[in-house]
């Protein structure tokens, strides 16, 4: 009972800050030699961001050749800002969502291995895959880790400090490291079997 109620404070809370910190996330990205630009190209075939606003959505596909999204949004959070799974579809983009919430979510250890599968799948076509969430610091940043922990076989912290050294504002918190490490064990038994 404890656990739901907590849930859903933090489901609230998140609706209520989501406007106030995209802004805020917009304008850190917008200042003269910003540190937190709007996402980083963490290998070849991934790109860790914010929220990929429709305004940019047509430059993702043509500059950096994405062909796929991994959204770890929730739909009222992408509703009015972002391209709809038709809109990306329309733009030769296969979305992936993975709902999470914002601020206290953690993605599951069962959407870890879809985004990982899904971004895994296109990274063998050559394609781009933008993975993203409000800001692309946490929930997105989970998946990306997952992703870097499959393809190269590295423990999670290793996987969070690559990460870190390309996009040093993401913040992967004790909940996130703990799915990570169950994915690190999914990983490693699946390699030893």
């Amino acid at each position: 009972m404890e656990m739901g109620v907590a849930a859903a404070l933090g489901a609230g809370a998140a609706r209520l800050l989501f406007y106030p910190t995209l802004l805020y996330t917009a304008l850190r990205a917008e200042l003269p030699a910003s540190r937190r630009p709007w996402f980083h190209r963490i290998d070849r075939a991934v790109l860790l961001g914010a929220l990929p606003l429709r305004s940019r959505s047509q430059r993702l596909v043509a500059e950096e050749n994405v062909r796929a999204v991994v959204t770890l949004n929730e739909e009222y959070e992408t509703r009015f800002l972002c391209c709809s799974a038709r809109e990306w579809e329309a733009l030769g983009v296969e979305q992936l969502r993975l709902d999470t919430v914002d601020l206290s979510g953690v993605p599951t250890l069962e959407n870890l291995h879809k985004g990982v599968e899904f971004i895994l799948k296109h990274r063998e076509r050559g394609h781009s895959v933008y993975v993203h969430c409000k800001a692309g610091r946490s929930r997105s940043a989970t998946v990306v880790a997952a992703y870097l922990i499959q393809l190269h076989h590295w423990s999670p912290q290793e996987a969070i400090e690559a990460i870190a050294k390309i996009r040093p504002h993401i913040l992967i918190r004790r909940k996130q490291v703990q799915v990570l490490e169950s994915f690190h064990k999914d990983v490693t038994a699946g390699t030893a079997a």
